[in-house]
Order: structure tokens, then sequence, then C-alpha cells
């Protein structure tokens, strides 16, 4: 396993913690201070603009959970990734996504650039 595909679960794992503190305190370790996330919902920098982006989005899905959808593909400090939305209790996808992740060289991400491929009601 690559630490790109560490580190995609890690921000994954970000998505699904229910826990506010422990959230927060994950998105400072994994995040850059100034990293930005741009998704076709959502354009912000920080860690408060990040975590209100997963608050929002766990508010909206509850009973939901975020995993990788096939393989991460890593080059370098960038990462690509498939994601799905699906019931936490089991079953089919609600949504599906495609992320781009960019990371500081360090380990840390300073950005995120999310597409949407299937979404709720299409």
């Amino acid at each position: 396993m690559s630490d790109l595909t560490e580190l995609a679960g890690r921000y994954i794992a970000v998505w699904n913690e229910a826990d506010e503190g422990t959230r927060a305190q994950a998105i400072s370790d994994l995040f850059t201070a100034d990293a930005t996330y741009t998704d076709p919902l959502a354009d912000v920098q920080g860690h408060a603009g990040v975590g209100a982006v997963i608050a929002g989005a766990r508010d909206q899905f509850k009973g939901y959970e975020f995993k990788i959808l096939g393989d991460v593909d890593a080059n370098h400090h960038i990462a690509r990734f498939q994601w799905e939305l699906v019931p936490a209790t089991g079953g089919g996808n609600l949504a599906i996504g495609f992320d781009v992740v960019v990371t500081d060289g360090a380990g840390r991400i300073k950005g995120v650039y999310g597409f949407l491929d299937k979404v709720p009601g299409s």
C-alpha cells in the first residue's frame, strides 16, 4: 500500500467520523492550515471550511458512509480515487464521486478537487 493510498483511506475516514471533536482533530492532522476543498457544491479553504463541508454532508446523509470504490491511483504527491456513499447498514450506493487529492509532499493534504459522477435523484 502506498502512502497516498493510506492517506486516501484517512481522508475517507474523516468523512465518516461521527464525533465532531475527533473529526476536527483529524482534519487538523490531515490537512494543511490553508488547504482548499473544491467540488460542484463547495469551494472552501482552511480547516474550518473543510470541516463545515464534511459536517454538512454528514447532516444531509445520516445513516450513510463513504467508501473508496476501486483502487487509488497515485503519483508523486497526487492521488485520485472514486468513492461511493452507501447505507451504513448495507445496500446500493446513493452517490458516486471522484476526488483528486494534492499533498504538500510531507503527507498532508493541501488541495482536494472533487467531481460528482452520480448524485441522489439522478
